[in-house]
């Protein structure tokens, strides 16, 4: 699948949505993630607060994209890039482990910052749904003959499979589980390898793409 380069407005879209996630995440370091406005992100950022809106709902949303960004893509893309022959169960699972587990410095220390607060865990969590767009065009052209119905299926429960997976990583541990519900706090410790947890949770997926894939032509 072959996409066309980002037009100029498209860039700068990008642009400022890379520097809004910065900003936030350069903050919620500095001042401790309730020390931040969203005001305060888009005038570090050079936007206004209206701008910021258009990207954003929250500043949870706005910090967890500085470990999420183009992640979900990226799964996509690792799919599309893998060669025919490989069976689509196994491409699935592969792209989606090295994308969620292969973070550098930069985003390991975002998701420290991330296990502090319970809102942003939420965050966290509810941006595993936007695999479901990008993965849904990716598997519709992969499996022509299964229809988008399908595909959206499929990638709407991979989406569910890896917030099961990161759920059950983030699942509170000794005397911190008492603090879970807490709003701003609840201190987590991720547990067990998020790997294994990931592939776990998308094994009983597999049998559904392998039927898809075996699917005959529509007549």
């Amino acid at each position: 699948m072959t996409t066309p380069p980002p037009g100029l407005r498209e860039r700068k879209k990008q642009a400022t949505r890379a520097a809004l996630r910065e900003a936030a995440l350069r903050l919620a370091v500095e001042r401790g993630p309730d020390g931040v406005r969203v005001e305060d992100i888009a005038e570090a950022a050079g936007v206004s607060p209206r701008t910021y809106n258009n990207y954003f709902a929250s500043r949870e949303q706005a910090i967890v994209s500085a470990v999420t960004a183009d992640r979900e893509a990226r799964v996509a893309a690792a799919v599309a890039a893998r060669p025919a022959g490989v069976r689509l169960a196994d491409a699935v699972t592969d792209a989606v482990v090295e994308q969620y587990t292969g973070t550098g410095e930069h985003e390991h220390g975002a998701l420290l910052l991330i296990t502090t607060r319970s809102a942003l865990r939420e965050a966290f969590l509810d941006a595993t749904a936007d695999i479901e767009p990008p993965l849904t065009a990716v598997l519709a052209e992969r499996l022509e003959n299964a229809g988008e119905s399908t595909a959206r299926v499929l990638a709407a429960s991979v989406a569910a499979a890896v917030r099961i997976a990161l759920e059950g990583w983030l699942r509170p541990a000794g005397t911190a589980g008492a603090l879970a519900g807490t709003g701003a706090g609840g201190l987590v410790v991720p547990s067990g390898s998020l790997p294994d947890r990931l592939r776990a949770a998308l094994a009983p997926l597999a049998p559904a793409f392998d039927a898809v894939e075996r699917r005959e032509p529509v007549r």
